[in-house]
C-alpha cells in the first residue's frame, strides 16, 4: 500500500452562515459548526483511505469565539495520524467578516475516523508520508492523543 502525503488529502471548505444556522441568541449555532467540521474531516478521511470512512469519535472541540450570521466559515482539515484502519483528522475553523476581511479563529477539533471496506468492516489505510517538520509534529501529537484515548477506553471496561 502506497503512502500518501498530508497535502494529498487536505481540504478546506468555505460556507456563508445564514439565518437558518442561527441559535436563539442570534449567533451561529455550535451544532451547525460541528456538522461542517465533521463533514470536512470526513472528506479528508475518505480521500486518505480511498474508501468509506465513519466518525468514531470527536476527542476535542473547542470554541474560541462566536460566529455571526453573514460570516464566511472556513474549515481547514488535514490528517494528523494514521494507524492501521483509524486516522486522526485535525480541523481549524475561522470566521471571516466578508465586508472587512477580518478573520478570527473560532474553533478547533480532533476527530477519529475508521476506514470501512465494502462489507462495513474496518479496512487498512495507507501510512502518511511525512514531508515537513509540521507534519512530523502533528503525527507525534496525534499518536500521543491516540495512546490517551486507548488508555481511557481501557479504564471504562
Amino acid at each position: 500500500m502506497n503512502s500518501k502525503t498530508v497535502t494529498e488529502s487536505s481540504v478546506f471548505i468555505v460556507q456563508q452562515m445564514t439565518q437558518s444556522d442561527a441559535n436563539l441568541a442570534g449567533n451561529v449555532h455550535g451544532g451547525a459548526i460541528m456538522r461542517l467540521i465533521d463533514s470536512t474531516a470526513g472528506i479528508v478521511a475518505v480521500r486518505h483511505a480511498s474508501s468509506n470512512a465513519v466518525t468514531a469519535s470527536i476527542d476535542r472541540l473547542d470554541f474560541h469565539s462566536p460566529v455571526y450570521v453573514g460570516d464566511l466559515l472556513i474549515v481547514n482539515a488535514c490528517i494528523n495520524y494514521a494507524g492501521t484502519s483509524s486516522m486522526e483528522i485535525g480541523a481549524r475553523v475561522e470566521a471571516e467578516d466578508f465586508r472587512s476581511g477580518e478573520r478570527r479563529h473560532t474553533a478547533s477539533a480532533y476527530l477519529t475516523f475508521v476506514a470501512l471496506d465494502s462489507e462495513g468492516k474496518p479496512s487498512q489505510i495507507p501510512p502518511i508520508d511525512l514531508k515537513t517538520e509540521e507534519d512530523n509534529r502533528r503525527h507525534r501529537e496525534g499518536e500521543e492523543r491516540r495512546k490517551t484515548r486507548l488508555k481511557e477506553r481501557e479504564k471504562k471496561r
